[in-house]
């Protein structure tokens, strides 16, 4: 293993004060935290000055990258105008009423209303409980099941940790509760069976779907969540037709799609929204991250118009709608997003994402390549490299040899910010990044997988 050292006065009043999220804690006063100091483009710089480029948007968030000056210039302006106000009780402010038209006026599918939050997590949450909300508008009290998918990643709130598709979210916390289902996770390279094509793998998927509601019943499920892609699942891509052969069975039984696009909206796969590279048709979506670049928090809940209606023809039953984040519609977070997507318009993001897109998938293909890696998936800016004992077998790492954090460690001490998804590397540059500094991002992980691949061979991993 790598030797650890001596730890910072801040490093150490770090590990004596905070609780750090992902982290295995009981191993911080021996590893250590790094501290970032500042941040200016791609490139972030930690509190001894050693310089990064930062290869996951931070939580693949900050689209505009660091320092952004228009952005900067936005908050300050809003902070002197208005810093704070909520939208309860029939208050509002500018910049939530101008975010929400800039989102109606670029959603992929027809919007009639936005509904903010805070976080990702917290959109995922009010999904559900929107979904409930309206069936019982709606006279439907028992269609309140939600689908979600093995390997999904919706969050960490209760219920969106229970969306969430993966042991580590729901191990040691009483989760997930009930009402919610996982079907299939959509992976051909990890799930396919021996001789399967990508069409017959689908139209398996849509098969098992389908099982799954008849077997619960359909008149018992409200609605299935779906990232277009799946992030941090390991950055998962849908095999061509994929959402169209599961889009059918939810048609067929009245269920709802829902979009999780916090990680793919504003342009991250080469288009607005990953429902549109994806041909995904849903009814209601959930977006954050991006929407500011992560400059304030921010989520939102949009819906069209008639599902908006069950709400209001519920309001009136109620007397209200007894539902809201005391930070939702923030007129700063609001504010940010307005320039964000501003940026991404007269910047033209979409399009310079892609023109790198051939480049990212050039040098993923290679990454491909490498003995220790036995898929790259990529998708517009987004890409992970999953790591194989036997590139043949597809043989996985016993996981107690942590090789995908033990890689994730050697590409950063090379200069380059990724994050081990497990055994999977996850490349997920601010989508400013210039071709020369992609392929400096690129340069710097190959070097680490290099140095990885010794520390693999020497330690017989492989045969551990």
């Amino acid at each position: 293993m790598l030797e650890n050292p001596p730890l910072t006065n801040l490093q150490t009043r770090d590990i004596e004060s905070l609780v750090h999220p992902y982290t295995p804690i009981h191993q911080l006063k021996s590893t250590g935290t790094v501290v970032m100091g500042r941040g200016k483009g791609v490139y972030v710089y930690d509190t001894q000055g050693r310089g990064y480029i930062e290869g996951m948007s931070g939580l693949w968030c900050a689209g505009l990258g660091f320092g952004d000056e228009e952005m900067i210039e936005a908050a300050i302006e809003q902070m002197r105008a208005l810093p704070y106000y909520h939208i309860f009780g029939a208050k509002s402010s500018e910049p939530a009423i101008e975010l929400a038209e800039k989102l109606k006026e670029i959603a992929p599918v027809p919007i009639s209303k936005v509904f903010f939050t805070s976080s990702g997590s917290e959109a995922n949450d009010t999904q559900v409980k929107l979904a409930w909300y309206m069936n019982n508008a709606m006279g439907r009290p028992n269609k309140k099941k939600i689908i979600s998918r093995i390997k999904a990643y919706h969050g960490v709130t209760i219920m969106a940790a229970s969306l969430t598709g993966l042991p580590s979210n729901h191990n040691g916390w009483d989760l997930p509760v009930d009402r919610v289902l996982h079907t299939d996770c959509p992976h051909h390279y990890r799930f396919g069976i021996e001789g399967e094509s990508e069409a017959e793998f689908t139209a398996r998927m849509a098969k098992s779907l389908r099982e799954l509601i008849e077997r619960e019943g359909p008149d018992t499920i409200a609605a299935m969540i779906a990232e277009p892609l799946m992030g941090a699942g390991g950055v998962i891509i849908p095999p061509k037709g994929y959402y169209e052969a599961i889009q059918a069975v939810l048609d067929e039984h009245d269920i709802m799609m829902i979009a999780d696009e916090v990680i793919t909206g504003f342009g991250r796969t080469g288009n607005w929204w990953g429902s549109q590279t994806f041909n995904m048709r849903p009814k209601t979506i959930s977006a954050a991250k991006q929407m500011t670049s992560a400059y304030a928090p921010l989520g939102a809940v949009m819906v069209p118009e008639d599902v908006y209606q069950a709400y209001v023809d519920h309001s009136a039953t109620l007397g209200t709608f007894a539902h809201g984040f005391t930070y939702g519609g923030h007129p700063l977070s609001c504010a940010l997003g307005v320039k964000a997507i501003e940026i991404y318009q007269k910047r033209d993001i979409v399009g310079h994402v892609r023109r790198l897109m051939p480049v990212f998938e050039q040098r993923m293909k290679k990454i491909g390549e490498h003995p220790l890696v036995g898929e790259a998936r990529y998708c517009g800016l987004v890409g992970a490299a999953e790591l194989v004992a036997d590139k043949t077998s597809k043989r996985s790492f016993d996981p107690r040899n942590g090789v995908g954090p033990q890689t994730s460690k050697l590409i950063e001490e090379n200069g380059a910010i990724l994050r081990a998804l497990g055994d999977t590397i996850a490349v997920c540059p601010p989508m400013i990044i210039s071709e020369a500094e992609l392929n400096e991002l690129f340069d710097r992980f190959e070097v680490g997988l290099g140095q990885a691949e010794a520390w693999v061979s020497t330690g017989a991993l492989r045969t551990v």
